[in-house]
């Protein structure tokens, strides 16, 4: 007979016996019997539990098996493991996917950390790239910027004319503007912007991936080639100081008394220096991508021309132009000192947010700035400005004035692709951050979205050019000293340089995907040495049928030349853009151009005030070049203009519902 076990519990009969399998406490087999219900299962595991943990106090050291030190701990059920099944030969109950019924639920373990030599640090990021709002504000910016400073280049022309007119003294005068015209081109424009913005976008790439503590590469690079670059810039200033009486026989031999533009040179000479320190400046702020100090530099060099010729012009007559320019360079690089010295003091961030993959810089040896790119990049400079040499040195045989139909005509054609260029001037340092980077796709967009948007620019400008030259021309500059002949000479030199004006925006834009890379190519120049070649060719053998217009006619045969080759010399050697597709993109804006210009000489015939005939004449074109423009898709105008019209859209129906 079986006893009646003393650590059993209460309530806990004969039911919760397995069904089948040996008996545990009398050793016999037991008979099979109904299958066991859950509440039997559940007590049969409470009984259990007691049982075991009797056992587990009897065995204790620490506490003696006796009845006053039997302490029971009561476990929850969900704890303990399915006896009953097991015994009946079936499978466990389970609670869930994974867990037994009864099983004990795993806790979740925390690794122990790994030592700080073994931590890696988080994954690193690339820097992202500037979105399409921020360069549209600066785009905008950099534009309102530079068509402030080209009308106030605009105003000096027109001090200029008023004062001394086209003769003499502004021929002096214009001799002596080459060198700034030069060190402009040079040290602000092309030069030093082609150099040094793809330096200072490594430098600034790899200042992101150092640490705090590790030696600035920015500062690195300011400190290695800003003190040469003086010292270099102030010893040509004052070898061309030195030598203007030669450098003035040299430009334009058929002068008749060369001494005033020798004085005037000589005070010029002084902007190669200033020159080259606001550009260096300026091509570093542009890549740390801030525009609004490069973009005011002109507006203080235009102010102080123009403040120096009323203040000074009747005591010193055609050399205080030249003292302007002498003065103005200084505040170029005055206005951008303090901005910058902000960004280069900056302390660098954190080095684990951004990622740089291998520069091409890095397999020349790691220098920023090779030898052999600035070699190739000042003579591509040079030789595009030879093309003002090539005309100053035929007109200079021409009657008097002819220089200054040449000057006037240039600059106010001009005006387009100036403006044109700003989107290439502030997405250049994206061009150049992207190749350091190692984005090259993102670069090829880039550049074929900014040849097609620049070439609709600049031919909307070239359109109103030809089409109202002689109403521009009579209500820019004929009042003082400039006649009506003189008003007619210019506009007929005008609509000829108009015809360059693609080409010249085309040439400012291309060359810049060559020199983006930061490698040393001689591809432009030897482009641009065939176009200064065709240049000096055809102003030799048109200059005499023609005079003015015949150099204007070579120029523009020039330069659109060197467009051509920069065009299809475009490959491994620059960021690859499909050729083909980018001259059917602005094949549409020529056919657009060609339809606006017709419009536009109509539309002028119509008035005789040049005010009006202006103003009628840039609406017309405007209005005929964008329906046309809208129609042929030039440079996705329906993408860009579907916002606009769906946004204007939404708001009339909304207040035409709000009406109701």
């Amino acid at each position: 007979m079986v006893g009646t076990d003393p650590h059993r519990s209460q309530g806990t009969g004969q039911d919760a016996r397995p069904a089948t399998g040996p008996d545990r406490r009398t050793g016999g087999t037991m008979t099979p019997g109904p299958a066991t219900t859950d509440g039997a299962r559940a007590r049969a595991a409470t009984s259990t539990g007691g049982l075991r943990a009797d056992a587990a106090a009897c065995t204790s050291p620490a506490d003696p098996c006796t009845p006053s030190a039997r302490v029971r701990t009561p476990r929850p059920v969900h704890d303990l493991p399915d006896l009953t099944a097991t015994a009946n030969g079936l499978p466990p109950l389970r609670d869930g996917a994974d867990r037994t019924v009864g099983a004990p639920r795993p806790r979740p373990v925390k690794p122990p950390p790994p030592p700080a030599s073994t931590r890696r640090p988080p994954a690193p990021r690339r820097p992202s790239a500037p979105t399409r709002r921020f360069l549209a504000r600066a785009t905008l910016l950099s534009a309102a910027l530079s068509m402030a400073g080209a009308l106030l280049g605009l105003g000096r022309d027109q001090a200029l004319a008023h004062l001394f007119g086209a003769g003499a003294e502004s021929d002096a005068f214009l001799v002596a503007w080459t060198v700034p015209e030069m060190a402009s081109t040079l040290l602000i424009e092309d030069g030093m912007a082609f150099v040094l913005v793809p330096a200072f976008s490594v430098a600034l790439a790899r200042r992101a991936v150092r640490g705090p503590g590790s030696p600035d590469p920015v500062r690195a690079l300011v400190s290695s080639s800003l003190p040469r670059l003086c010292l270099a810039l102030a010893g040509t200033a004052a070898l061309l100081a030195a030598g203007a009486p030669m450098l003035v026989s040299l430009l334009a031999p058929g002068l008749s008394d060369p001494s005033p533009a020798v004085s005037c040179t000589r005070l010029t000479a002084t902007c190669v220096l200033s020159f080259g320190v606001a550009g260096y400046f300026s091509a570093a702020l542009r890549a740390h991508r801030s525009y609004l100090a490069p973009g005011a530099i002109y507006i203080a060099y235009n102010l102080a021309i123009i403040t120096a010729m009323f203040a000074l012009g009747a005591r010193w007559g055609v050399q205080a132009a030249a003292l302007g320019v002498a003065l103005g360079g200084c505040l170029m690089a005055a206005v951008q000192a303090p901005p910058l010295w902000r960004r280069i003091a900056r302390r660098p961030g954190q080095s684990a947010e951004v990622q740089v993959p291998a520069s091409p810089h890095d397999g020349d040896g790691g220098r920023t700035v090779a030898f052999g790119l600035v070699c190739a990049v000042l003579l591509f400079a040079l030789c595009r400005q030879s093309q003002v040499l090539v005309e100053r040195y035929f007109a200079s045989g021409l009657p008097a004035g002819s220089i200054s139909h040449l000057n006037y005509a240039q600059k106010v054609a001009q005006l387009p692709m100036s403006l044109s260029m700003m989107v290439c001037v502030v997405t250049f340092p994206v061009v150049a951050r992207a190749i350091a980077e190692g984005d090259t796709k993102r670069a090829t967009e880039r550049v074929e979205r900014d040849l097609a948007l620049m070439a609709c620019l600049v031919l909307v400008g070239a359109a109103v050019v030809v089409a109202g030259a002689p109403q521009l021309v009579r209500l820019l500059f004929q009042r003082g000293a400039f006649t009506a002949e003189d008003t007619a000479a210019t506009a007929a030199v005008m609509r000829v340089y108009a015809l360059g004006l693609l080409g010249q925006t085309l040439v400012g834009a291309l060359v810049r995907s060559y020199f983006s890379t930061g490698r040393t190519t001689w591809f432009p120049l030897g482009a641009m040495g065939a176009g200064a070649l065709a240049t000096a060719g055809i102003s030799l053998w048109a200059v005499d049928p023609w005079g003015a217009r015949g150099i204007a006619a070579a120029n523009a045969a020039g330069i659109t030349l060197t467009a051509l080759l920069l065009l299809l010399g475009l490959g491994p050697r620059a960021v690859p853009v499909c050729v083909r597709r980018v001259v059917a993109e602005l094949s549409r804006p020529v056919r657009a151009a060609v339809c606006a210009t017709g419009a536009g000489l109509l539309c002028v015939r119509q008035f005789d005030s040049p005010a009006a005939a202006v103003a009628a004449c840039c609406l017309c074109v405007s209005a005929v070049f964008l329906l046309l423009a809208w129609a042929l898709d030039a440079a996705g105008a329906r993408s860009l203009l579907l916002p606009v019209t769906q946004s204007v859209r939404s708001s009339v129906t909304r207040r035409l519902r709000h009406g109701r």
